[in-house]
């Protein structure tokens, strides 16, 4: 009696181990399975997060230095226009300077500078006394004008050539803090991209992914049915090409761009397929209403697990160079089915979509 009590106990504790096994994650090494259908770890997440919110603080570091180097073409232009005028006040300097002179030589040859109690006693009459008066205050008056008009042209361009050395200083000094920011940015970026492809290979060589990490991103608008599976890009690699890289011709097409770049599904789709092993490295497959399957591959990180439905434009990783790659690039393949051996050219099949690659 007391045996088959404990049988009857056993049966629970073997179904709940049972459970939990079937429940646990699967890992797949070969390239073709599932991988770890779960939530990213911690670390995992910020790494890839930080990569991504690097990329966002180098595009406005970019476009800010792209804004302050426009600003500098366009202060030179007005720096160059502020030379030519600096450089006819000068010219007018220099013609004033030759009035007072030319003014003096006729003062002194008129006897424009004898002193009044000559001119009284040498006058031959009142009259000509009173024109000697005009003459010499009109003189007076031309000499002392001319001087005045001397010291204002002379301030004025003292005060101009300072105001442009001072917006040019200004101006230079702001783009070199703009450049050390952006360079600051770029190399933080560029070490965090290389801390995220050493989490892939390290999920690549044990076969098995971390698990989705969770990015904040742009909400897709909901209006583009089809678009690029990566926003700015490089076309290398083409459909068909050879080369020593693979055993037969290439089956995809290749998209140059630096590891952490947020990877798009081209299209409204369900993920048939997250793996971490093999010659793709880390990749996902995504099945799309209209039968066919597209392929993203050699990624540094996977944003989505396996079964959910994802829509056009939703980020789904971050490209990489996990498995066989020579490089940062995200190898993007279009297929009849979710296997290997069944791919078509992915440019034609995107344009007929409505997507232009360029």
């Amino acid at each position: 009696m007391r045996s088959y009590r404990r049988r009857l106990l056993l049966v629970p504790a073997l179904l709940c181990a049972l459970a939990a096994l079937a429940a646990g994650p699967a890992a797949s090494g070969d390239g073709k399975g599932t991988g770890r259908n779960g939530t990213g770890t911690g670390g995992d997440s910020v790494l890839s997060a930080q990569v991504v919110q690097l990329y966002a603080d180098a595009a406005l570091a970019t476009q800010r230095y792209e804004a302050g180097r426009r600003e500098a073409d366009v202060q030179r232009a007005k720096a160059q226009r502020m030379e030519a005028l600096l450089e006819r006040e000068r010219r007018e300097i220099g013609v004033l300077r030759e009035d007072l002179g030319r003014i003096a030589r006729a003062q002194y040859r008129t006897s424009g500078g004898m002193p009044l109690t000559a001119q009284i006693i040498l006058a031959k009459s009142p009259d000509q006394l009173m024109r000697g008066q005009r003459v010499f205050s009109q003189t007076n008056l031309v000499v002392g004008n001319a001087i005045e008009k001397s010291r204002r042209a002379e301030a004025r361009l003292s005060r101009d050539e300072a105001k442009a050395a001072a917006s040019w200083q200004s101006l230079e000094k702001r783009n070199a803090e703009l450049a050390e920011l952006k360079k600051g940015i770029e190399q933080k970026l560029e070490e965090a991209r290389w801390q995220l492809q050493g989490q892939a290979d390290a999920s690549v060589a044990a076969g098995a992914c971390r698990g989705a990490v969770r990015l904040d991103q742009p909400k897709t608008d909901g209006t583009t049915e089809w678009v690029t599976p990566v926003e700015s890009y490089e076309l290398s690699a083409a459909f068909g090409s050879g080369g020593l890289r693979w055993a037969n011709l290439h089956t995809g097409q290749d998209f140059a761009v630096p590891i952490g770049t947020p990877v798009r599904a081209v299209g409204d789709g369900r993920v048939v397929r997250v793996s971490c092993g093999g010659a793709f490295g880390m990749e996902v497959v995504l099945r799309h209403a209209d039968g066919y399957y597209t392929q993203y591959a050699h990624l540094a990180a996977v944003a989505v697990d396996q079964g959910e439905r994802v829509e056009a434009g939703q980020w789904i990783g971050q490209t990489g160079t996990s498995g066989n790659s020579t490089g940062p690039h995200l190898h993007f393949e279009v297929r009849i089915t979710p296997e290997m051996g069944s791919a078509l050219d992915p440019v034609p099949w995107l344009t007929a979509r409505g997507v232009r690659l360029g």
